[in-house]
């Protein structure tokens, strides 16, 4: 499966309102759980199974938590079975396409 998710604080302190320092935080969850993964602007995307990509995303969630009172997410994954390396796979796809 893969599964793309952001997750931020809802209240910061910076000045700036960035919330860059607690995202940062739930990216090194994602980082050190060993899934492949992406970051982008937007979502960061894992690839594993059922179990071990919503442990990665709740314990992300926490993470931001310990900095917030509240915490946004957003997830979308897409769920199927004895595919894998689609992280990348399905980028390849359409690049394909592209050329």
């Amino acid at each position: 499966m893969l599964v793309a998710f952001s997750v931020s604080p809802t209240t910061t302190d910076a000045p700036d309102g960035s919330v860059s320092q607690a995202v940062a935080a739930a990216v090194r969850v994602v980082r050190e759980s060993g899934l492949p993964n992406e970051t982008t602007a937007m979502f960061t995307t894992l690839e594993g199974e059922w179990d071990e990509c919503m442990d990665v995303v709740k314990r992300a969630c926490e993470a931001v938590a310990a900095v917030s009172p509240r915490v946004a997410l957003v997830l979308k994954a897409d769920i199927r079975p004895g595919w894998e390396g689609q992280l990348s796979a399905k980028v390849e796809r359409v690049e394909e396409h592209l050329r």
